[in-house]
């Protein structure tokens, strides 16, 4: 009787190539997944876009993170004058002209189209309004404005000095003389203000 000698095992095929192969297609359908779900996110129509609607996911931090990035990577400029009271008193003037429509005026409730605005310009009157920000970093967003919030650059419109009297305007707006106080009275303030139907508390 012939004995047969015992077969030798069949070698298994590697597993491990074959597991990394799906890792990599995942990896390429996931990258490949999130653009197009953004895509379908905003050309079908579900993306907010009314100033009433609640904001996108995420909206409100990637804005702030990307301004406050920017601010960090440009080189703001050294102010060219001091905040005497008569470049505030002329802040006040350029203010009034340019930015209460929006930001507002001490004491006294939001323009109907600062009410209707997405996302709500600073009421810098108010509370601390930007009051923790530089001069300068107020100048760099007066001059150069801020996309997709409403706010306008005004380098081209608005000589440069008048951007740094608004500027310093602002950053002491918590701590002003008493003649610049007067000029920023209820009184003084413009017709828009105020009469525009809104009955938004003087805090928000």
């Amino acid at each position: 009787m012939n004995s047969q000698s015992p077969q030798s095992p069949q070698p298994q095929p590697a597993a491990k190539p074959r597991r990394f192969l799906y890792f990599i297609i995942g990896l390429v359908l996931g990258a490949l997944i999130v653009p197009a779900a953004a895509y379908v996110y905003f050309v079908g129509g579900y993306a907010p876009v009314a100033t009433s609607a609640p904001p996108m996911p995420f909206e409100r931090y990637l804005a702030h993170k990307a301004l406050h990035a920017r601010l960090a990577e440009v080189k703001l400029a050294a102010p060219p004058i001091s905040p005497t009271a008569q470049n505030l008193l002329e802040g006040v003037r350029v203010y009034k002209q340019h930015c209460a429509i929006c930001h507002g005026w001490p004491h006294l409730p939001r323009s109907a189209e600062a009410a209707g605005m997405f996302p709500r310009p600073p009421r810098v009157f108010h509370g601390l309004g930007v009051t923790d920000d530089t001069p300068a970093e107020t100048h760099w967003k007066a001059a150069y404005g801020i996309r997709l919030s409403g706010m306008p650059g005004f380098a081209r419109s608005l000589p440069d000095k008048e951007l740094w009297e608004v500027s310093f305007l602002l950053a002491d707006a918590t701590n002003l003389p008493p003649p610049v106080q007067a000029a920023l009275s209820p009184t003084n303030a413009p017709a828009f203000i105020g009469s525009a139907g809104t009955n938004q508390p003087a805090a928000d």
